[in-house]
């Protein structure tokens, strides 16, 4: 027997927001850590907080590729 699906919904209360906003911001850091790592991957990745802070992640070679393509 699985889980119920969970209706994804605007969190009302800020506080509770921003709490939830951090904690799923570094889990998903931790993610994209974990994928670079395991798999060998290039991953990137940009997170735009609403109050207009900037998080990103990179892994080492990335940042080569990614300027690689803009050049294109």
């Amino acid at each position: 027997m699985g889980r119920g699906k969970i209706v994804i919904k605007r969190i009302d209360d800020s506080t509770s927001r921003q709490v939830t906003f951090s904690k799923r911001r570094k889990g998903l850091i931790k993610k994209a850590k974990e994928l670079a790592i395991l798999c060998d991957a290039e991953v990137g990745l940009i997170i735009f907080s609403n109050t207009d802070k900037v998080y990103d992640f990179a892994s080492s070679r990335f940042l080569f590729y990614f300027s690689n393509s803009l050049d294109l």
